[in-house]
């Protein structure tokens, strides 16, 4: 039987949420942009009402939400502040990393403080030679009596001069490509650990940039999972970081059609309203159109999530998507709003400079149309083959 609804539960904390970001966030959105800031104290509002701790363990702090549950929080939360939403994807990629694999002293140290919103972790994996391909990572892990010690640099990395902690892959055995990657939770204060951040176009508050590991002595204890074993860890997080960021740009994209449609209601054009022109409501009919289908497979995705099924092909594809039709959306309500919305003041000019930085981040759309290729067409049929290692 198929069921589209969401429980009574989930519908509570999607309007919950759909006020917070309508009163709470929508109204700063921009600020935070032309200050630079992150605002700490909205992250950690976002931690009071349980959604920083969604996807962690209940003797955490969290709740153990399902994945449709964070998908709802990545929506809502995308309609207000698209920054913000990185409390959701973020801390449910690495809340999942840290919970099925760190060790008790790991997790008793970090998830309290991930899921209050007291902390802010990042995930440290893209290198400058090292995107989309992300087994040809350089840095590199040293064991040596009790400790490692870790050298190299990351770049493009969301919350880079904001985190207070990195979840860091490394080289332990450089000879072994993929299967020689490790995971290690890494805190920023530690010494030979640099972070500088970029200007960017956008997504200005949550301060990508490059991070440098110069000698980095880190205890054994901030291993997480097997020697060896890393990059599979961050791989199947992937399935669920695509689903959720699709869903924050759908949140994005529908929040600004909602706008544009009071607006075309309203203004006039030779005597009659906007919204009389097919010229106008053709095109909104049709972005409109696009998100939802796109919102539904997201859903559709983190449902078969939930079951323990294979989703993989279903979040490539929303991840591709999604931040395309988003994007693409925003752009015609930044032209039918008219010369004023090419300010900044209204939200629509940063949520299209917002929304393309996810058209590269967690995987280009050449990335992820090579996954669903692999998938539906055979892995034999690949366009690239794996190097060769000693």
């Amino acid at each position: 039987m198929l069921n589209f609804s969401f429980t009574e539960e989930q519908m509570y904390f999607r309007d919950m949420l759909k006020n917070f970001a309508k009163d709470e966030l929508l109204p700063h959105y921009t600020r935070w942009d032309r200050e630079g800031e992150l605002p700490r104290s909205l992250w950690k509002k976002l931690g009071e009402i349980g959604v920083t701790g969604l996807r962690l363990p209940v003797q955490y702090g969290g709740s153990e939400a399902d994945c449709v549950t964070a998908g709802i929080a990545a929506e809502e939360i995308g309609r207000g502040d698209f920054n913000l939403t990185y409390a959701v994807m973020l801390n449910a990629l690495i809340g999942e990393i840290i919970t099925k694999h760190a060790s008790e002293e790991i997790k008793k140290e970090w998830l309290p403080e991930i899921a209050s919103g007291s902390k802010i972790v990042g995930i440290a994996l893209t290198e400058p030679d090292a995107g989309t391909d992300a087994a040809g990572i350089k840095t590199t892990a040293v064991y040596q009596d009790g400790v490692y010690v870790l050298n190299g640099e990351k770049s493009g990395i969301s919350v880079a001069t904001i985190g207070d902690a990195f979840i860091v892959f490394a080289k332990t055995d450089t000879h072994l490509g993929s299967r020689g990657i490790s995971t290690f939770l890494c805190p920023k204060h530690l010494d030979g650990v640099e972070c500088k951040g970029y200007e960017d176009m956008g997504n200005i508050p949550i301060g990508r940039g490059s991070i440098y590991l110069n000698e980095v002595v880190l205890p054994e204890k901030y291993l997480i999972g097997e020697e060896n074993k890393g990059f599979m860890q961050v791989m199947n997080g992937f399935d669920l970081s695509r689903l959720l960021i699709g869903l924050q740009c759908v949140g994005a994209g529908l929040q600004s059609l909602d706008e544009t449609i009071e607006h075309v209601k309203v203004r006039k054009s030779f005597g009659k309203p906007l919204a009389k022109y097919q010229g106008v409501s053709f095109p909104i009919v049709t972005h409109y159109t696009q998100l939802e289908m796109i919102k539904w497979q997201a859903y559709r995705g983190l449902w078969l999530r939930d079951q323990g099924l294979k989703h993989s092909k279903e979040s490539a594809s929303v991840k591709w998507m999604g931040p395309k039709c988003s994007q693409e959306a925003i752009h015609e309500c930044l032209l039918l709003n008219g010369h004023y919305a090419y300010t900044k003041e209204m939200p629509l000019e940063q949520r299209l400079r917002d929304v393309i930085g996810l058209e590269i981040g967690d995987g280009t759309a050449q990335a992820n149309q090579m996954v669903i290729a692999n998938d539906i067409i055979g892995k034999e049929f690949k366009s690239y083959e794996k190097p060769v290692t000693s």
